[in-house]
């Protein structure tokens, strides 16, 4: 079977794999999918943020960004925030563990990759998928793979020597608005600033989050690592949070 090359590439919702597609797109490559993975908890912008793209891909010829996601046994979403609520605990990250972005990231990305059905009969005649990934040209250390027993890695960016500025002055080029910054709304990585500019509804399910867990927490002090996103929320004057949250929370220490 004469198979074509089939390509993927993994859209984060924000600045570099935003410019990946706008590049591609000026190079004449069309990927087989875009897939962007959805933890559930993923910032209000960056939702907002993939209509926009979508429309842009429909207008381009592309595939539709498809939104893959952990599933249970019935195939219903898992959510990070949900996962850590029925497990009393935080995302890894915030013990210095990577495990969340493996488990709610990679992994049902790789899922969807190697059950669709083209790519089985790929592999089949011992072929691989590129897959490319928005590093940009300042990142470059972060490029490490370049291939294993199913995919080929691609870096565009790095190839083409897009560092951030340049990935920014693309989309401006494009017409495009920046898209926000990509992460969960409860991410540890969060700088306090950002904590301060989340709506009040999401701060409070951070809190909910961190409350439940705070029974378990010996090595760090809440959502900030070093510090607790509730000590640091009820500081700050101009700040609404309730703080009845987490007072019923049945916690234990795990």
């Amino acid at each position: 079977m004469d198979l074509e090359e089939f390509s993927v590439v993994s859209y984060g919702g924000g600045v570099n794999s935003t410019a990946l597609l706008i590049g591609l797109r000026n190079n004449g490559i069309i990927p087989s999918e875009i897939l962007f993975a959805d933890t559930g908890g993923e910032k209000p912008n960056t939702y907002d943020y993939l209509k926009t793209m979508n429309l842009w891909c429909f207008r381009n010829d592309f595939p539709e960004i498809k939104a893959v996601f952990r599933k249970n046994e019935n195939g219903e979403m898992i959510s990070l925030e949900n996962d850590c609520l029925s497990k009393f605990t935080l995302p890894a990250i915030a013990f210095g563990y990577k495990t969340c972005s493996r488990q709610f990231k990679i992994q049902p990305q790789d899922k969807f990759i190697n059950n669709h059905p083209y790519v089985m009969d790929l592999y089949k005649n011992n072929k691989k998928v590129v897959r490319y990934i928005g590093i940009d040209a300042g990142e470059s250390h972060r490029a490490k793979l370049t291939e294993d027993n199913r995919f080929i890695y691609r870096y565009p960016l790095i190839e083409w020597d897009w560092g951030r500025e340049e990935c920014i002055h693309e989309i401006k080029k494009e017409g495009l608005p920046l898209p926000g910054k990509s992460s969960c709304f409860f991410c540890p990585s969060m700088k306090k600033r950002e904590i301060l500019e989340l709506p009040d509804s999401l701060k409070r399910r951070a809190l909910k989050m961190e409350d439940n867990a705070r029974y378990g927490l010996h090595s760090i002090m809440g959502l900030g690592r070093d510090f607790s996103w509730r000590d640091f929320l009820e500081g700050q004057s101009d700040s609404s949070v309730d703080s009845t949250v987490g007072e019923n929370c049945i916690c234990y220490d795990g």
